[in-house]
């Protein structure tokens, strides 16, 4: 087994993410493409739930995996509030290895995170193969000129200034649902854009009591890819008629689009073959 990929969801930022993200478009956006293309379905980086949970709710046959173990037990733990029993397996992506196959797979905000160009590979690869013939994969990916503020940083003129510091003044506290406070401060550690990698930093502060608990820092590599190189890495795992949107739409991407997402299908097995099972196996 490889190395896990270098992310931030543990501790007090798994916990924020179980406290306080969970909503989004990306919830009913994900879910369409599951009722079109069936279950049963694969979250593949589920983390605390967000996505999973809701469906699980609705019925949907969904399963979850993450690497962070720490996502993984609080999404136990409030599934377990609602009576709801989900199957979740720890595993990287890049290392999948899971005992069912799925009609879809959705992949919201963890493709490129953590690993190396060629863990991102094969984790298109172990998609495929966890895909029935004909399945569907989903995933998005946030483009790096989406935040002007942060493409600014690929230019040569600031990646040579000196690193940000602990920005106290856009940080982010919320008070959890024990009376806790979660403070997050954010900030970019630095940005090649030979190799396409974006490095960010994280400190999470435990306030209780009026003081600090407990601090936690932790890095996220964010690798980078565009449209075509992606297309290009979709076909090499064996995808065909991918479709490609534009933030959280059903309509295409244009120049403008800050996040794409790309519906791909798994090449369906040869006529031939089809029409052998229809014959082996009648219905």
């Amino acid at each position: 087994m490889t190395p896990p990929p270098q992310t931030w969801h543990y501790g007090l930022v798994a916990r924020w993410w179980a406290e306080f993200n969970t909503e989004g478009p990306e919830v009913e956006y994900f879910r369409t493409f599951i009722e079109r293309s069936g279950t049963p379905a694969l979250d593949a980086g589920c983390g605390t739930g967000r996505l999973l949970l809701p469906y699980l709710r609705a019925g949907l046959d969904v399963d979850g995996c993450d690497v962070s173990q720490d996502m993984l037990t609080l999404c136990q733990e409030k599934a377990e509030q609602e009576s709801l029993q989900p199957r979740l397996y720890r595993q990287a992506l890049h290392d999948l290895d899971l005992p069912r196959r799925y009609r879809t797979i959705v992949v919201c905000g963890a493709f490129g995170l953590g690993g190396s160009r060629a863990q991102d590979q094969e984790a298109l690869r172990r998609f495929s193969r966890h895909l029935m013939p004909g399945g569907t994969l989903v995933l998005d990916h946030y483009m790096a000129y989406k935040d002007e503020e942060e493409w600014r940083l690929w230019l040569k003129e600031e990646r040579v200034k000196p690193r940000e510091p602990w920005p106290e003044g856009r940080s982010r506290r919320r008070r959890a649902a024990n009376g806790d406070e979660i403070e997050l401060r954010g900030r970019v550690a630095s940005v090649d854009p030979l190799d396409q990698v974006l490095t960010r930093q994280i400190r999470a502060i435990l306030w209780r009591n009026g003081g600090i608990e407990r601090e936690e820092e932790y890095t996220l590599i964010e690798r980078q890819y565009f449209r075509n190189e992606t297309l290009d890495m979709l076909a090499a795992a064996g995808f065909t008629e991918v479709r490609v949107f534009g933030d959280y739409t059903d309509q295409p991407a244009t120049p403008d689009s800050g996040i794409l997402i790309y519906a791909a299908r798994k090449e369906p097995p040869p006529a031939a073959s089809r029409e052998v099972e229809t014959h082996e196996n009648p219905t």
